[in-house]
């Protein structure tokens, strides 16, 4: 029998789950951690880690989550040459895509073009999208985005 608060039960977590009160309806945080090599390693992977999750996120949030996660890795793909790392994350209030990459630069706003020849709809789309994006150095030179979305 499944029970949410039982150590073997992680609901898909490659970390050990955090202590919650006995009365949370909440299982306890989820994490994901992987490497992906294409945008669809990485569609795969949220899919993935959201079907895990109980309460299922909504179809339209679901849909947001992949959204930021291709968005972001294809971005650091396209502009850094590299994901070093893709971590989700659910929690009981959100849902967290952490994207790290080899670059040091910052995303750049820009006129989107309209023939689909160089993009910029992907940056303003993450923005709209999340709750809140924050853009950190990494000691090794490279930079993380994280995108917080309600859940």
């Amino acid at each position: 029998m499944y029970h949410p608060h039982h150590p073997s039960h992680t609901n898909h977590s490659n970390h050990a789950p955090r202590p919650q009160p006995r009365d949370s309806p909440f299982p306890p945080p989820a994490e994901c951690d992987s490497r992906p090599q294409l945008a669809a390693d990485a569609r795969d992977a949220a899919y993935g880690f959201l079907a895990g999750l109980s309460p299922a996120p909504s179809p339209r949030r679901t849909q947001d989550v992949i959204l930021v996660v291709s968005e972001l890795v294809a971005n650091a793909l396209r502009h850094a040459g590299d994901v070093t790392s893709l971590r989700l994350r659910a929690d009981c209030r959100s849902l967290q895509v952490a994207v790290d990459d080899p670059s040091p630069a910052q995303p750049q706003d820009r006129t989107p073009d309209l023939t689909g020849r160089t993009g910029g709809f992907g940056w303003p789309m993450i923005q709209r999208l999340a709750q809140k994006v924050t853009v950190l150095p990494r000691a090794d030179g490279g930079k993380t985005i994280r995108a917080v979305l309600a859940r």
